[in-house]
């Protein structure tokens, strides 16, 4: 079972401005090193919503899907990973009375993740230890992305 990972940053912007890039998913590619494609069904995002997402690293691609659990405009967006139980979100804090944000993004896998995802992290990522730490850096980047989006405007 891998640890729950966690990054987090603060935007020069107010929540409201942060929430209309963090919640919108189709996106995500241009900021998570790992997404290359979220396909959003079933209209616009909110709790329920699913997505049929095409991940890659290196030479490794695979498809997940997932399905929003959580939506609370300008406070908090989760989606669960059908495949391996990952839950993903992105919690805003307003700071300074609303003109700084803080932005947590969270990987929790609360039961554990699935034996295959399991089997798959340790044949072809080099283990849970080594998957966390990419996880890791990878979060940091994709948070760094969309500060550098939100605060250009």
């Amino acid at each position: 079972m891998s640890n729950d990972l966690h990054a987090e940053t603060v935007i020069d912007a107010s929540p409201e401005q942060v929430w209309a890039v963090v919640s919108d998913l189709k996106r995500m590619s241009k900021w998570s090193p790992q997404t290359k494609k979220m396909i959003i069904r079933g209209g616009p995002v909110r709790e329920g919503t699913t997505t049929i997402n095409i991940n890659q690293a290196g030479w490794r691609v695979w498809p997940t899907t997932a399905k929003v659990t959580t939506f609370e405009p300008g406070r908090k967006l989760a989606f669960k990973v059908r495949e391996n139980h990952a839950v993903w979100s992105y919690e805003l804090q307003p700071l300074e009375g609303g003109t700084r944000t803080r932005v947590i993004e969270r990987r929790e896998a609360p039961g554990g993740t699935t034996k295959l995802s399991h089997t798959l992290i340790d044949r072809f990522f080099g283990g849970d230890d080594n998957f966390d730490a990419t996880l890791t850096r990878d979060m940091n980047t994709t948070l760094a992305k969309i500060k550098r989006t939100v605060e250009q405007g």
